[in-house]
């Protein structure tokens, strides 16, 4: 996974990050990605009626297996155009933090939410 490098003393507008559309949804299928470059799992997370489901590949292998995510809540960026990652096109990117080994541990509300919620 790329680590994105910034300065975090550097400070942002408010309106910078109203632009970043985060919402939570429910995974509703999750597919090895074998032909990946990286070992991946291909995604659809529903976002409810209004924006409805949306796909993405994410390198999830080390702590998810396909059959261990559907039904799991999870947030992801909705708003970035779609992107070409293999044979697959990916139109969201669902979010994590990296572990102490810099694998990816997914983020998720610790309640249940209505698919769709937009993060403030």
């Amino acid at each position: 996974m790329a680590v994105i490098e910034f300065d975090p003393s550097e400070p942002i507008e408010f309106g910078d990050f109203a632009k970043v559309d985060i919402r939570v949804g429910t995974i509703v299928r999750a597919e090895p990605y074998p032909e990946a470059r990286k070992p991946a799992i291909k995604v659809w997370v529903d976002f409810g009626p209004e924006i409805g489901e949306r796909k993405t590949s994410a390198q999830l292998t080390r702590h998810y297996t396909p059959e261990s995510l559907p039904g799991r809540q999870v947030a992801a960026v909705i708003n970035f155009p779609p992107k070409q990652i293999g044979k697959f096109m990916s139109e969201i990117l669902v979010l994590g933090f990296p572990d102490a080994e810099g694998e990816v541990v997914l983020v998720a509300p610790d309640q249940s939410i209505p698919n769709g919620g937009r993060l403030y």
